[in-house]
C-alpha cells in the first residue's frame, strides 16, 4: 500500500506542478512537447513514450533529469496497477492448476519487478547534484534494476507458454504485462541516454 501511495503522490505532485504553470506561454509548451519527442526518439517505443510523457509536458519542461524521473515514474505507476490485476487473478476460483501456478509466478514477478522500480525511483532522488564516478554508481544502480525487472515481467509471459494455457487469463496478463515492458523498456532507454551524456 505505501507503494502504491508514493507513485500517487509522485504522480501527482508531477501533474500539480504541470497544471501549476499552464499559465505560462504556449511557446513553453510546445518547447516542452518537443523536447519530450525529441527525447522519446532514444527509446523503442517512441509513440507510446510520448503518449505516456505528453501529460506531463509542463513539468518535465526540458529537463533530462525531471524527464527520467517522471518516465520511472510511469512504469512504476504501469506496474503498480498490473500487480494488483493479477493479485485479484490469484483469488479466482474454477482456475485450471497451471493457470493458477502461472499467475502466481508472474504476481512473484511483478512484485519484484515494482521493488526493483520503487529502488530506482529512490535511487535517482539519492542521486541529487551527483557527479563523475558518484553519479554513474546511482546510474549504474537504476539500470541494472530497471533491466531485471525487464526480466522479470518476460518471465511472466514465458510462464504461459503453450497452448494449454490459451484463453482470456493468458490473454489480460500478456497484455499488461506487455504494456508494463514498454514504458519500463522507454524509461530503461531514457536513462541510458541521460547516462551517456552527463
Amino acid at each position: 500500500m505505501a507503494k502504491s501511495s508514493l507513485v500517487l503522490l509522485l504522480l501527482s505532485i508531477l501533474y500539480i506542478a504541470g497544471t501549476a504553470t499552464s499559465a505560462s506561454t504556449t511557446s513553453s509548451s510546445a518547447s516542452a512537447t518537443n523536447f519530450i519527442k525529441a527525447s522519446c526518439t532514444a527509446t523503442t517505443y517512441p509513440a507510446l513514450c510520448v503518449q505516456s510523457l505528453s501529460l506531463y509536458a509542463t513539468s518535465i519542461n526540458q529537463s533530462p533529469r525531471q524527464l527520467i524521473q517522471t518516465a520511472l515514474a510511469v512504469s512504476l505507476d504501469k506496474a503498480q496497477s498490473t500487480k494488483t490485476f493479477v493479485y485479484k487473478l490469484t483469488k479466482f476460483k474454477g482456475v485450471k492448476p497451471r493457470e493458477k501456478a502461472a499467475i502466481k509466478d508472474c504476481f512473484e514477478e511483478i512484485d519484484d519487478t515494482v521493488d526493483r522500480l520503487v529502488k530506482s525511483v529512490k535511487e535517482l532522488k539519492n542521486m541529487g547534484s551527483s557527479k563523475g564516478s558518484d553519479f554513474q554508481w546511482h546510474i549504474s544502480n537504476v539500470q541494472t534494476w530497471i533491466s531485471a525487472g525487464l526480466t522479470d515481467e518476460n518471465t511472466c509471459v514465458d510462464g504461459f507458454a503453450g497452448k494449454a494455457l490459451n484463453g482470456r487469463i493468458k490473454n489480460s496478463i500478456k497484455a499488461r504485462f506487455v504494456h508494463v515492458e514498454r514504458v519500463t523498456s522507454n524509461a530503461l532507454a531514457l536513462i541510458n541516454k541521460f547516462g551517456s551524456k552527463y
